[in-house]
C-alpha cells in the first residue's frame, strides 16, 4: 500500500541541445548595427535583423573530428559554429551568419541521384545572376559533396535527424569581406517515405566584436 504512495516518478529529462560561446535554446543575441550597415548593400540579402531568437539547434559530427552547431533564429537564419578538438570556445574556428535563399522539393529518386551526383558539387554556382566559386575541391576531376547527418533540437523538445549532402561556395564583396554560398541537399525519413529537398543559403563571416549575447 505504502509502495504506491511513494513510487518514485520518472525523472528522465530530454537530451539537453549544445551550447556555446553564450549561445543556447531559447536564448538570444544580437548584430552589431554598423557591421550590416556597412556589408548588407553587398550582400544577396535584404533586411537582415539585428536581434535574433534562437528557436532550434543543430548539431553535426565532421569526418575530420570536428563539428559543426547551428543555431536557428526567428528571423529564417542560422548562426552557424564550427569547431575543432573540443566543445569549448577556444575550440571555435568559423562563425557565419547563414539566411535561407531558397528550397526546392526533390520530388522522385531519379531527381535526387542527379542532384548528389552531378548538382551540388559545380565549379561555379550562379544564385540571382551572381556566380559563386566551389571552396573544398578535391583531388581529381570530381569534388563530391560532404556527407553528415545533423541532428536538431527544438524548442518543444522534438528531436530530429536530417541527411545532408553540402559544397560551400564563395565570391569576394570587398578587399577583406567574402559571401559565401551554401549548397545541401537534405533528406528526412518522415513516417517511411523519404523528404527530400535542395536548399540554397547564402552566409557571410561574423566575428566576436559584430555578436553580443543577450542571455
Amino acid at each position: 500500500m505504502f509502495s504506491k504512495w511513494f513510487t518514485k516518478k520518472d525523472t528522465k529529462q530530454a537530451p539537453k541541445a549544445p551550447e556555446v560561446m553564450g549561445l543556447y535554446l531559447g536564448g538570444s543575441f544580437e548584430l552589431d548595427d554598423l557591421k550590416l550597415k556597412l556589408i548588407e548593400p553587398e550582400l544577396t540579402i535584404e533586411g537582415a535583423a539585428r536581434q535574433h531568437l534562437i528557436q532550434a539547434v543543430g548539431e553535426a559530427h565532421l569526418d575530420t573530428g570536428g563539428k559543426i552547431l547551428r543555431f536557428y533564429t526567428d528571423d529564417d537564419a542560422f548562426l552557424q559554429v564550427v569547431l575543432d578538438g573540443g566543445d569549448s570556445e577556444s575550440h571555435v574556428t568559423d562563425v557565419k551568419l547563414w539566411y535561407f535563399y531558397e528550397t526546392q522539393t526533390v520530388g522522385s529518386s531519379a531527381q535526387w541521384k542527379t542532384l548528389i551526383e552531378q548538382q551540388v558539387s559545380q565549379p561555379q554556382y550562379a544564385v540571382n545572376g551572381v556566380t559563386f566559386s566551389r571552396v573544398w575541391n578535391a583531388i581529381g576531376d570530381t569534388s563530391p559533396p560532404v556527407a553528415m547527418t545533423e541532428k536538431t533540437y527544438e524548442l518543444d523538445g522534438d528531436i530530429s535527424e536530417t541527411d545532408q549532402f553540402v559544397m560551400l561556395y564563395e565570391r569576394d564583396i570587398s578587399n577583406t569581406e567574402i559571401e559565401t554560398l551554401l549548397v545541401c541537399a537534405e533528406e528526412k525519413i518522415i513516417n517511411s517515405n523519404h523528404d527530400r529537398c535542395l536548399v540554397l543559403s547564402t552566409g557571410f563571416d561574423i566575428s566576436p566584436a559584430d555578436i553580443r549575447i543577450n542571455g
